[in-house]
């Protein structure tokens, strides 16, 4: 009878500590998801100066939508915490769509080889960005639920583990199309 009271303690203990683990894993998988976004939205908005340089050089009555552009990017920079930083990044998406909208009256500017280097970078780092934030909701979706699952969710109260914020960003505002005044 002792032997089969510690064969099940023994199983609870390795059930508690594997369990432990798998929530300590997920968590740091999230905050790596997390730091590769950030990463490509750095990039984003190291480029989007460049971006808007390039096109005031064939713009320069465009002035509005220069500074709406610079002011989306400060916002984005500065934000902090995934709701801010989503929100930011709804408005900058809206201002780079009017940029390229800009772009769009210019053939000289669309010929241009730096303008089209530019634009291909930010579209390369923009299918990054949407690539990195598709593997840190679906990351926090493994561990929002696991925490959620029982017995799972006793260990995870126990030790602390709460649910963490989805990365979202406003699909209607980006699907938008631009309006662009002259």
């Amino acid at each position: 009878m002792l032997w089969v009271l510690l064969a099940i303690i023994a199983i609870l203990v390795i059930f508690l500590i594997a369990t432990y683990n798998r929530l300590v894993t997920l968590r740091q998988r999230i905050r790596n998801a997390w730091s590769q976004i950030d990463v490509q939205l750095k990039r984003r908005y190291d480029l989007i100066p460049n971006l808007v340089n390039t096109v005031k050089g064939y713009a320069t009555h465009e002035r509005e939508t220069f500074e709406n552009v610079t002011k989306a990017r400060n916002m984005a920079v500065q934000a902090k915490g995934i709701d801010e930083q989503a929100g930011a990044e709804n408005l900058l998406t809206g201002a780079l769509k009017s940029l390229f909208a800009v772009a769009e009256s210019y053939p000289e500017l669309k010929a241009d080889a730096n303008f089209r280097q530019l634009q291909e970078e930010l579209s390369n780092t923009e299918g990054k960005i949407a690539f990195s934030r598709q593997f840190y909701n679906d990351t926090v979706m493994s561990f929002n639920t696991m925490i959620q699952r029982f017995p799972t969710v006793l260990i995870a109260g126990m030790f602390g583990f709460h649910k963490e914020e989805y990365f979202n960003i406003d699909e209607a505002a980006a699907r938008e199309p631009v309006k662009v005044e002259f």
